[in-house]
């Protein structure tokens, strides 16, 4: 009876394991197949980290939205 409940506890550990390898495979293979020849690279440069070549180009990207002003004297929650 102990080995029937052993073989019981098992079998979420097993189908925990085989998805696990399934989503790395998936994730392997996105990555793979991406079709950028130049993945770039991450460098830092005046205290801030930029990335450098890829395949992401700075016009695809949607403009950063423009900071509230700040009010002085106002407490930060009444700033609209």
């Amino acid at each position: 009876m102990a080995g029937a409940n052993r073989a019981a506890g098992m079998v979420p550990l097993v189908g925990a394991l085989a998805t696990a390898a399934a989503l790395a495979g998936v994730a392997v293979f996105s990555a793979s197949s991406a079709g950028c020849a130049s993945p770039g690279q991450y460098v830092q440069r005046d205290g801030y980290v930029e990335l450098v070549g890829g395949c992401i180009d700075s016009h695809d990207l949607p403009p950063a939205p423009l900071a509230p002003a700040v009010h002085q004297g106002e407490p930060s929650f009444l700033q609209q």
